[in-house]
């Protein structure tokens, strides 16, 4: 974690709390590498580990992005806070339109587990709550497709702040 610092007005880590499938571990690690994160986080417990499986679904994005191990991941998000990074938490419900909320500022971007969502814990940790607004009847998203839609959406406001 020492090695992540916020970079003035840029910084984005995806913190994956609980998501357990490999193949969603590795389809977000190759959204998180493809659209400019720094590392993805990982709790040590009850998450997956790097395995065949994420690397060959990562399409190298565990090879050349930080894939980091931690023990506790709410701690985890409150020594971010204090390198500067704001959390923003992925919820099906209840948070602002993730369009609406500034991303270019650095950002922990916090996933949560593909059947629960983020634990209690860590959504009071987040300093927002973001929500991909849909149509239609699905409630919500796979964990891989959420975070990309997110790291999205990030980089599209990056990009554009970056023109003006």
């Amino acid at each position: 974690l020492d090695a992540i610092e916020a970079r003035e007005g840029d910084g984005l880590v995806l913190v994956l709390d609980q998501v357990q499938d490999p193949h969603n571990v590795g389809a977000i690690t190759r959204s998180a590498l493809a659209l400019g994160a720094d590392a993805v986080i990982l709790g040590k417990d009850r998450s997956c580990e790097v395995t065949p499986v994420v690397t060959k679904a990562s399409a190298g994005g565990t090879n050349n992005l930080p894939i980091v191990k931690v023990t506790n991941i709410r701690r985890c998000l409150e020594d971010l806070k204090k390198r500067g990074f704001w959390a923003v938490g992925t919820v099906a419900g209840g948070g602002q339109d993730i369009s609406a909320i500034d991303l270019n500022m650095p950002i922990a971007l916090v996933i949560g587990s593909e059947g629960s969502g983020m634990r209690q814990k860590i959504r009071e940790a987040c300093d927002f709550l973001a929500e991909i607004p849909m149509s239609g009847q699905i409630g919500s998203l796979n964990a891989s497709v959420a975070g990309s839609i997110c790291l999205y959406e990030a980089a599209r406001q990056r990009r554009e702040r970056a023109r003006q």
